[in-house]
């Protein structure tokens, strides 16, 4: 078994002993996190407490095992402990051994950090794939966008500070407290902890929401365009592998009969 043979394991496109392993460890990432939940419930029996311990001490185990054949087998090492899925394979085994460490129990951080775990299951999704590919061909304009909101989410706290602060000062008492209405406002969420009373407030609010609307329907709709053009882009690229790959083998073929 070599290298290539170990990778094909790990990432499922090769059984080992009729068993999948990346199937295997998505049910692992599952349970584990059940396992985070269960952990927060205060009227956890004991001994049960102690059974989700020593699932955490072999999750650390199985997840740790699976970095070192990873790393080891990688045609550059450094290369893949320093890219995403490497540092999302570090961070699934990590937090845990912060958390065997009774002073580290308490830093909820560390807690945290396992559900890095759950990326795990998109590792060789074709659909991640798509995603990644659509975000790239379109960061530019999405990066425009985030601080054309970020713009309004100022302009809106300023303006709703200006119409409220006088009617209600405890309640918009600054331009970053403002900032709080303004999120639950441009997001159309509207909690109801903070509102307008006065007319101006009102009306500023009816431009903000739809504005809001605006701001984020634009950019559903050009993610939805890219997906579409990063399947289109996908399956064209496989047509053409497989096109060269049947070309290969006519090759092949003609050259032995000539032989």
């Amino acid at each position: 078994m070599n290298k290539a043979d170990i990778h094909d394991i790990l990432d499922g496109h090769k059984p080992l002993g009729g068993v999948n392993v990346a199937r295997v460890m998505d049910v692992l990432i599952l349970l584990s996190a059940i396992a985070i939940a269960l952990e927060t419930m205060p009227e956890l029996p004991e001994h049960l407490r102690g059974l989700l311990f020593k699932f955490e001490v072999l999750l650390l185990v199985v997840f740790a095992a699976e970095y070192v054949l990873r790393l080891v087998t990688s045609p550059r090492p450094l290369r893949y402990a320093f890219s995403f899925w490497g540092l999302v394979d570090f961070l699934a085994f990590a937090p845990a051994i912060a958390l065997l460490t009774p002073q580290w129990q308490v830093v909820r951080a560390f807690r945290l950090l396992r559900l890095v775990r759950l990326l795990k299951l998109f590792r060789g999704s074709h659909a991640m794939e798509r995603l990644v590919v659509a975000f790239r061909q379109v960061r530019g304009e999405l990066l425009i966008f985030g601080i054309i909101a970020a713009l309004m989410l100022y302009v809106s706290a300023v303006g709703i500070y200006i119409f409220e602060h006088e009617a209600q000062p405890e309640v918009f008492s600054s331009i970053p407290n403002s900032l709080w209405w303004a999120v639950a406002s441009f997001t159309t969420v509207g909690y109801g902890d903070m509102f307008p009373i006065t007319a101006g407030g009102r009306i500023f609010t009816t431009f903000v929401l739809f504005i809001g609307l605006g701001v984020i329907a634009v950019p559903s709709a050009i993610i939805t365009t890219a997906l579409l053009e990063s399947e289109t882009n996908i399956q064209r690229r496989l047509r053409e592998a497989r096109e060269e790959a049947a070309d290969e083998t006519n090759n092949t073929a003609q050259d032995t009969k000539g032989d």
